[in-house]
Formats: C-alpha cells, structure tokens, sequence
C-alpha cells in the first residue's frame, strides 16, 4: 500500500472519524485547512483511488468515498517508516508519545502500541 502524503492525509482523516463520505462532504470537512477549491480536493481523491487509498462505491447515485486502511494500522506503517528512516532505529516509538492527540483516543493508545510492536517484529516497512 502507498504512503500517502500529508495533503492525502488531511482528506482521510474526516473518514476515519466519520465513515463514507461523498466527495462534497470531504471537502467541506478540509476545505478550512486545505483552502482548496473543490475541484483540487476531487483531483486528490482521485490520486488517492489510483493509490489505493481510498475506495469508491455509488450510495443512492452519489459516489461516496472510504479509507481502505484502519487509521491505527496506517498511523503504525507511519511511524515505524519514521522510525526506520529518519531516526535510524529498530525500536518502535512508544505510543504513549502519542497521549493527547485529537486524532488518537486514549482507548486507541494500547492498540497502537501493539501495531508499532507488531510491525516491528515483522520488519513491516511497507
């Protein structure tokens, strides 16, 4: 699976809290942060689908969009690739250095540190 960039990012994260949106919805969820106007935020959702990234399936006519990756397994590949390469180490980064995100639940903490553990052993670095 491609690593998105930070731009992808911002659109995925409204998916990963709110489940399938149309591409409308999307947009009206980043467009604050991106300032993109709507045809910039359909171009990257269709990156994003040649990526991988992101699904597409017709609700009622409209097409509405889905992550394909669980935002805890793709925050892990993240921060294990960071690990790995920008840090040069082995050893996972404690999820606890995570407390406090809005994107993490605390509930989510225990689990993500048992991906990064996970994709340590595996040598995941996809």
């Amino acid at each position: 699976m491609s690593k998105p960039s930070d731009t992808e990012l911002t659109l995925l994260r409204p998916l990963w809290s709110l489940g399938e949106m149309s591409a409308r919805e999307i947009h009206e969820a980043t467009e604050t942060e991106t300032e993109w106007s709507y045809s910039s935020t359909r171009k990257t959702l269709d990156r994003m689908l040649d990526k991988g990234l992101i699904d597409v399936r017709t609700l009622h006519g409209i097409k509405v969009y889905q992550a394909t990756e669980k935002k805890l397994n793709m925050l892990a590949r993240l921060i294990q690739h960071f690990s790995r390469n920008i840090l040069d180490t082995d050893t996972p980064l404690p999820a606890a250095a995570f407390v406090g995100s809005k994107m993490i639940s605390e509930d989510e903490i225990d689990e993500l540190d048992a991906l990064l553990k996970q994709y340590a052993d595996d040598g995941d670095t996809k």
